[in-house]
């Protein structure tokens, strides 16, 4: 009589082992490190002493086989030949995106400065700068949507800037 553990096992690994070798790779394994993952996995299932009540449950062994695969692509990925080298923190420079805190509060602190002056100008030189600085449209552009020739609005403009430059260098003082 022959044994019908290998007609069980073959039919799991028939029907999850690309599954098992997918969630391997997700777990960071290498190709070649998935396929000996899942081959483990299976060989630990067999091991098991609950693996006959499992034989009767394929859904349930299934289960099983992905949180063995799991945990052993994630054993494999910690293992200290594949880790990357530890430097030392004071070697390591802090990249980021994000300003130095005290870059952060000098910038707010300009803003909510340049905030304020921009409120002292008067109501077209406001409209100037909002258009060329912080829209940037054109010379042109801006002059179209004033209704004033593009000569007008540069100098409108200029007149903006030295304002703004006054107020920002008498605030900081």
């Amino acid at each position: 009589m022959q044994c019908c553990c290998s007609d069980w096992v073959a039919r799991l690994a028939r029907d999850h082992a690309g599954r098992l070798s997918g969630i391997a790779r997700f777990e960071g394994a290498s190709p070649a490190d998935a396929l000996d993952v899942v081959q483990d996995a299976f060989y630990t299932l067999l091991q098991r002493p609950d693996q006959l009540a499992l034989r009767d449950k394929p859904e349930d062994a299934a289960r099983v086989l992905s949180a063995i695969v799991r945990n052993a692509a994630r054993n494999l990925r910690r293992r200290h030949h594949n880790a990357k080298p530890h430097g030392d923190i004071d070697d390591a420079a802090i990249a980021s995106d994000v300003p130095a805190p005290d870059q952060a509060l000098e910038q707010a602190v300009t803003a909510a400065q340049l905030e304020g002056c921009m409120a002292k100008l008067g109501e077209v030189h406001r409209h100037v700068v909002t258009l060329r600085v912080l829209e940037e449209l054109s010379g042109d552009e801006a002059a179209a949507a004033l209704g004033v020739t593009p000569g007008h609005v540069a100098v409108l403009l200029h007149r903006a800037r030295k304002q703004l430059e006054r107020c920002m260098s008498e605030s900081a003082a």
